[in-house]
């Protein structure tokens, strides 16, 4: 069950992340300026949804780490346990 839950997580994250890069992509191409501050302007929010998919990428991976965790840690005690009878 964990493992559907965290595969759902990353499917989740990465279709967000999609969805925000081709939106923002979609309304930069789509606003009348000239060229040079919609270059500048992609540039700023490519920077923007860069640092915020590594945020979240982090955030992830802060709850992967504390799931194995915790199945060592209940894998250790089974084990002792076992091993003790």
């Amino acid at each position: 069950m964990d493992d559907d839950q965290g595969a759902d997580s990353v499917r989740f994250v990465s279709g967000f992340l999609l969805g925000a890069i081709v939106g923002a992509g979609i309304a930069l191409l789509a606003a009348p300026e000239d060229g040079s501050r919609a270059r500048r302007r992609i540039r700023r929010v490519a920077g923007e949804l860069k640092e915020s998919a590594g945020d979240q990428w982090d955030d992830l991976a802060a709850d992967v780490k504390e799931k194995v965790d915790e199945a060592v840690r209940g894998a250790r005690e089974r084990f002792l346990l076992n091993r003790g009878t």
